[in-house]
C-alpha cells in the first residue's frame, strides 16, 4: 500500500484530495491540525508519532524531523543499498508529500514583534518538501493546493503521477522554498545589512502580460513578497488589461506626483514626464499639465495625487489616454471616464515605497538605494537672490527633474514644467531642448552641475531669471560670474539627481 504524508497550513480542498488518495489505495499520514481536520471529514489518518515512534515535542517544532520520515522520502527505490538500509531500520517508503508552509510571507507585514514573526518560520515543511523534491522520481510532492485538481486528473487517467509531472512539481518546490528562504534572510538582516553577500529575491508572479516592451517579447509582472509598494497594491477600476509598458509608466508617473504635498498632476509618455503642473483643483492641475505639452500627452499616462472629480474627468475625456492613476475617483468621474472602454482607471492605494533600484546588465545586476532624498541645504551663490515665487518654482522644477532621464533640464513657470529636456548626451542640448519647448520661460533646474558657462549663456538668451543646480564643478565660478553678468539668480543644492 502506498503512503501520502499530508501536513498543510492552508486546508483548502485538502479533505477532497485526501479522500481521492484513500480511494486510490493510499494510507494517509498526518500531524496536528491537519490530522484533526481530515479525521473530522471522516478520513482515517495515521498519526506521525505512530510512524516515528517518537512524540511531537518542543511545541510542535519537532515532529517530522526524523529518519523514519526522511528515510522514507529520500530512499531511492531502485537503489538496492537504499532499499536494504530502509528494511534494516524498518523505514517504510512515503510516496507522496502534500505540504504547504506557515504563512511567513503574510505575517511579515502584520503588526507583530520580531520574535512573533520568527515563530512563523517553517522548518519541517520546507525540509520535507526539499527531501521529496530531490527524490522526485519516487515521490510526488504537492506544495500548492491549486495543483490538487491536475494531480487527481492525471492519476485518474494514468493511474499515477507521471515522472514529467513529478519533476515539474519538484521544480515548484525549489522555486517556492528559495523565495521563502529569501524572505526570511531579508527579514533577519533587517536594516543591519543593506548589501549582503548574496542577493536574495522573493517575488511572486501577479499576472502574465500580453507581451513585454514589444510584441515579440514575452513578459510577466512579479510583486515583491517582502516589500510594500504602490505597484503591488492598486485596484483597476476600469479598462482593458495592463501591459508591461503600462505598469512601468504608471510607476514613474505615480512617483512624480507623490514627490509633492501640493495638488499635482503629471502627464507621462515612454517613462518620461512630458508635463507636470500644480493647481487649485484637479481640473486646473490637469489642464496645466496638458498645456505643458499637448502633443506628447496624447496616448500617455496621467497621474494625479488627489481624487479625480467630475470636472477633471470631463477634461481628461477629451483626448486619448492609456491610463489615469489617482488615489481615488468620484462616482461621477468613473461614470464619465468609463465611456471609454479601453481607458484604464487605476486607484493607487499606497505611496511609493521602493528602497532600492535594480538595473539588469548582461550577466549581473546593479543594486543601489533609491533616490529618496531632496536637498534642504540651499545656497544662493549669485549677487541676486531669487524672489519668493522664483524659489517656489525652482524647488518645484528640481523635484520634477529627479524623474527625468539624464542629462535632464526642467524649465518651469507658474508651477508648470513647461519645458523638459531629457536623455541628451550633453547638458547644453538638454537645456536647448527644454527652453525651446518652454516658450515664455522663467526658471531652470538641472540634475547635475554645469561643466561650462554655456548653459547660463543660453539661459540669458531665453530670458531665464533663476537657476537651480547641484554645483560642484571645478568651473562653478565661470557659471556664477555669467549669472551675475546677466542678473540671473543661481542656487546650489549640493545634491545631484542623475537618472540614467
Amino acid at each position: 500500500m502506498k503512503r501520502a504524508l499530508i501536513s498543510v497550513f492552508y486546508k483548502t480542498n485538502v479533505d477532497v484530495f485526501a479522500q481521492f488518495l484513500v480511494d486510490k489505495g493510499y494510507e494517509i499520514i498526518s500531524t496536528g491540525g491537519t490530522k484533526r481536520f481530515l479525521e473530522a471529514a471522516g478520513i482515517t489518518v495515521i498519526d506521525i508519532s505512530e510512524v516515528t515512534n517518537f512524540p511531537e515535542m518542543l511545541d510542535g517544532r519537532v515532529k517530522t524531523l526524523h529518519p523514519k520520515i526522511h528515510g522514507g522520502l529520500l530512499g531511492i527505490r531502485s537503489n538496492e543499498a537504499h532499499v536494504s538500509t530502509m528494511k534494516a531500520h524498518q523505514i517504510d517508503p512515503i510516496d507522496m508529500v502534500v505540504v504547504n508552509l506557515y504563512p511567513f510571507f503574510t505575517k511579515l507585514h502584520e503588526d507583530l514583534t520580531f520574535e512573533e514573526k520568527v515563530e512563523f518560520i517553517d522548518i519541517g515543511g520546507p525540509t520535507m518538501l526539499r527531501s521529496a523534491a530531490k527524490n522526485y522520481k519516487d515521490v510526488a510532492v504537492v506544495s500548492d493546493y491549486k495543483d490538487y485538481d491536475d494531480v487527481m486528473a492525471e492519476m485518474s487517467e494514468h493511474g499515477e503521477v507521471t515522472e514529467a509531472t513529478k519533476r515539474q512539481l519538484a521544480a515548484k518546490v525549489f522555486n517556492l522554498t528559495s523565495a521563502y528562504d529569501a524572505a526570511i534572510s531579508e527579514f533577519m538582516f533587517g536594516q543591519d545589512e543593506r548589501f549582503p553577500t548574496y542577493l536574495n529575491a522573493s517575488y511572486k508572479k501577479m499576472m502574465d502580460l500580453r507581451y513585454g516592451e514589444n510584441p515579440h517579447q514575452d513578459g510577466a509582472f512579479y510583486a515583491s513578497l517582502t516589500a510594500t509598494g504602490a505597484m503591488k497594491d492598486f485596484d483597476q477600476l476600469h479598462g482593458k488589461a495592463l501591459s508591461f509598458n503600462n505598469i512601468r509608466d504608471m510607476d514613474v508617473a505615480w512617483k512624480v506626483v507623490s514627490e509633492f504635498d501640493e495638488l499635482t498632476c503629471c502627464g507621462l509618455k515612454h517613462s518620461t514626464p512630458c508635463g507636470v503642473a500644480q493647481g487649485a483643483t484637479p481640473a486646473e492641475a490637469y489642464t496645466k499639465a496638458y498645456e505643458c505639452d499637448p502633443i506628447s500627452i496624447f496616448g500617455g499616462i496621467v497621474a494625479l495625487n488627489r481624487e479625480v472629480d467630475a470636472a477633471a474627468a470631463t477634461e481628461m475625456k477629451k483626448i486619448f489616454l492609456e491610463i489615469i492613476i489617482a488615489p481615488s475617483f468620484s462616482e461621477e468621474a468613473i461614470e464619465i471616464l468609463s465611456a471609454k472602454k479601453n481607458l484604464r482607471l487605476i486607484q493607487a492605494n499606497q505611496q511609493p515605497a521602493d528602497q532600492f533600484d535594480f538595473v539588469k546588465v548582461d550577466g549581473g545586476l546593479l543594486v543601489q538605494e533609491a533616490d529618496l532624498s531632496f536637498s534642504n541645504d540651499f545656497k544662493v551663490v549669485t549677487k541676486r537672490q531669487p524672489t519668493e515665487d522664483e524659489m517656489a518654482n525652482l524647488l518645484f522644477a528640481m523635484k520634477v527633474v529627479k524623474h527625468v532621464k539624464s542629462n535632464a533640464i526642467v524649465v518651469a513657470k507658474d508651477k508648470m514644467a513647461n519645458g523638459i529636456g531629457t536623455g541628451e548626451t550633453n547638458r547644453i542640448w538638454a537645456a536647448r531642448q527644454a527652453t525651446t519647448r518652454a516658450g515664455d520661460a522663467w526658471v531652470l533646474a538641472s540634475d547635475a552641475f554645469f561643466p561650462f558657462d554655456d548653459v547660463v549663456q543660453l539661459c540669458a538668451e531665453e530670458k531665464i531669471t533663476a537657476i537651480i543646480q547641484p554645483g560642484g564643478s571645478i568651473r562653478d565660478e565661470d557659471s556664477i560670474k555669467a549669472c551675475d553678468d546677466h542678473g540671473i539668480a543661481m542656487v546650489f543644492t549640493g545634491m545631484r539627481h542623475f537618472k540614467h
